[in-house]
């Protein structure tokens, strides 16, 4: 299914930075920002803008039909382009742009970090992001974005100054998921009708933000 996640914002953010990326390109720091991830200027670019186009994709992989709805949904659920408001089922998603993309380069950047360190920065990252995530009735997850990609940093900077760019990330985004979305599955109940996204709506946010610090740090 495709909705397009509050993080519409961020979309939008990100459009009318263009002009200054553009400049940082020429002047090569982006070159360098994505170094720090072992990517390419072109590849780099590629994966940030695939991400973003499936922020909006998300790939259901439960469903659970409510019986009798506990009220309505708040209005910036309802009002997202495409969001489903006539849904009468609870849907467990996978994001594409939220989880799956960015797991997927998390598990490519694991080469270059110690699998114990990666392993306590991701415990840290998890129990953090766990504590300040809420449960939101039809929309799943939220929390501060700005939270895990500043968490994910200061901890690689203390665990792995040597290459602190890969652990982060990968720490930051596997901990996230984790923290933030599975491990509070347990709070479905409560949450109603809607389509509850691992990865996505108040999860993509910092999970995005995650891959934007990670490429600056140096």
């Amino acid at each position: 299914m495709f909705f397009l996640p509050v993080s519409i914002i961020l979309i939008i953010l990100f459009i009318l930075l263009l002009p200054f990326l553009l400049f940082l390109l020429q002047l090569g720091i982006i070159s360098i920002s994505f170094s720090n991830l072992g990517l390419s200027t072109g590849t780099g670019i590629l994966f940030y803008v695939l991400c973003l186009i499936g922020s909006g994709i998300n790939i259901p992989i439960y469903r659970r039909y409510i019986e009798e709805d506990t009220g309505a949904l708040p209005p910036y659920v309802e009002r997202m382009p495409g969001f489903p408001a006539e849904i009468s089922e609870q849907v467990i998603a996978i994001n594409v742009g939220g989880a799956i993309l960015p797991v997927l380069l998390s598990l490519y950047l694991l080469r270059f970090v110690p699998i114990n360190v990666f392993l306590l920065s991701t415990l840290i990252v998890t129990a953090v992001t766990y504590v300040i995530a809420r449960p939101v009735k039809g929309i799943g997850i939220i929390m501060p974005a700005f939270i895990p990609p500043v968490v994910s940093a200061l901890v690689a900077f203390l665990l792995f100054r040597e290459n602190p760019a890969p652990l982060a990330y990968s720490s930051g985004v596997i901990g996230t998921l984790i923290g933030a979305d599975i491990l509070h599955l347990h709070h479905l109940q409560r949450m109603g009708r809607g389509v509850m996204s691992i990865g996505g709506a108040g999860v993509f946010d910092g999970i995005f933000l995650v891959g934007i610090i990670s490429a600056l740090l140096t």
